[in-house]
């Protein structure tokens, strides 16, 4: 298993071509173990600006990028040595529920001081990541995430064409410091969530990338956001999608619509062949201009002969619809959303109680984890979740332990050809129906992935037996 930053180092900050540093490379402990520990570190976020103090993984954000090959086991003794309880969340993974990392369901909470030893088989080849998982609006939003990619047991692409990008939006402060005193406002929790105003790729700003023409390359773009919604176009520098949250497409294809929704905690894998000459960029195109946040600068003459890695899909079991068990999910609350119905840890939630509390969303009426689970599934049942948004806010759904279909979406086909997801974007006063088999045994949450969202409500969670 190897944990290393070898495509962090070629990552370079404001220089004409990429700069390459140092390797960076964690030695296992003498029983197997590589060692992930969440501390403090000081990291420069804007160019020519001070340092921030940042929660990191091993003194970086992101943490240090963790390969294995499907079907390899992956042994983590996480350590905390932050003054809060904290927990690891390996996202998008199928793996047993006792090291999904969910504190307060599938584990306590590792206090300061303490270890806890993650282990589990790695079934899924694709791009995944790692993240906290206590108070993540708070743990995630000062750093403490990074990639975890599991490559394909056959060759596909090489070590320097197989390219990992960690996107964040930071909001900092006029010193272009990150802003820690606006963490937790009620206006984030109650609205989209905590957006930042300024993107790191790889913890990085303002970074150039150099590839060789007529070269295929892997792409693989993790938001780690909070709740930004990254606005792509990949069609703009003629990229091909490979996969999305991790599952290969049986063949690349070209994305489908502009701008290209990456919601937080989403993956997407694009297949890039540079051509002579032709520079270009990865932009953020939701505002008036796009906002170039990774440069690609092209060299040599494109004459590559190499042929193009194909991927395999991951043996997912397919929902059987015709014996499908349905589950409704009414979504209400937030700003300029329905209140009225309301319950908070059993109790009716009053304006008062909601702005003590900051629970403004619910789900079926609840806010936050209930007692009681949302669903209890039988191992190898069809589960279809109908979820209605009846909020004015779009939100980035993840089901936990599970990879599922979207079977439909009201007034959109831009899931056609039904790829496989862990987190999906519902629009404002949209119905989608996923549909997914039950066939990881535990008990599994399904939440809002923009975190403050789920911090102030949207969170439930169901069981597989």
């Amino acid at each position: 298993m190897k944990l290393n930053r070898r495509h962090f180092c070629k990552l370079g900050v404001g220089a004409a071509t990429a700069t390459v540093l140092a390797p960076y490379h964690i030695a296992l402990a003498s029983d197997g173990f590589l060692e992930i520990r969440a501390q403090k570190a000081e990291q420069s976020l804007y160019p020519d600006s001070p340092t921030s103090t940042l929660w990191t993984y091993n003194g970086t954000a992101p943490g240090p990028e963790i390969r294995v090959k499907q079907g390899e086991r992956v042994k983590v003794r996480f350590i905390n040595e932050l003054e809060e309880p904290s927990s690891i969340h390996w996202h998008g993974i199928r793996i047993d529920n006792a090291m999904d990392g969910v504190s307060g369901l599938t584990q306590d909470a590792i206090e300061p001081g303490d270890s806890f030893e993650y282990d589990f088989v790695a079934p899924d080849a694709g791009t995944y990541w790692y993240h906290a998982h206590n108070k993540s609006w708070n743990q995630v939003g000062r750093g403490l995430y990074g990639p975890l990619i599991i490559e394909e047991p056959y060759l596909t692409f090489d070590i320097d064409h197989d390219i990992t990008l960690v996107i964040d939006d930071w909001r900092i402060n006029q010193n272009g410091q990150f802003d820690e005193s606006s963490m937790g406002m009620m206006m984030d929790w109650s609205h989209g969530g905590r957006l930042g105003n300024w993107i790191t790729v790889n913890g990085k700003s303002q970074q150039k990338l150099e590839l060789t023409a007529g070269e295929a390359y892997r792409l693989r773009l993790i938001n780690v956001s909070n709740a930004r919604t990254l606005e792509l176009d990949p069609n703009r520098f003629d990229a091909k999608v490979l996969a999305f949250d991790g599952q290969p497409l049986p063949e690349p294809i070209a994305m489908p619509y502009a701008p290209y929704l990456l919601s937080s905690a989403q993956r997407v894998d694009l297949l890039v062949i540079p051509r002579a000459g032709q520079n270009f960029a990865l932009e953020e195109i939701s505002g008036e201009s796009p906002f170039p946040f990774l440069t690609f600068s092209v060299t040599g003459e494109g004459a590559s002969s190499k042929p193009i890695p194909r991927l395999k899909t991951n043996p997912i079991p397919e929902p059987d619809l015709s014996n499908a068990t349905v589950h409704p999910l009414l979504i209400t609350g937030g700003a300029m959303g329905r209140f009225d119905g309301i319950t908070y840890q059993g109790k009716p939630l009053e304006r008062e109680s909601m702005m003590q509390s900051k629970q403004f969303w619910a789900f079926n009426g609840v806010a936050n984890l209930p007692e009681q689970q949302f669903f209890t599934a039988k191992r190898g049942e069809t589960i279809v979740i109908e979820m209605v948004n009846d909020t004015a806010w779009p939100h980035a759904m993840h089901v936990h332990g599970h990879h599922f279909r979207i079977e439909e979406r009201e007034g959109s086909t831009i899931d056609e050809g039904r790829p496989w997801k862990d987190t999906f974007l519902i629009g404002p006063s949209q119905t989608t129906k996923i549909a997914f088999v039950a066939d990881n045994p535990g008990k599994w949450l399904l939440h809002c992935h923009m975190l403050e969202h789920a911090a102030a409500g949207m969170t439930t969670w169901f069981e597989v037996v």
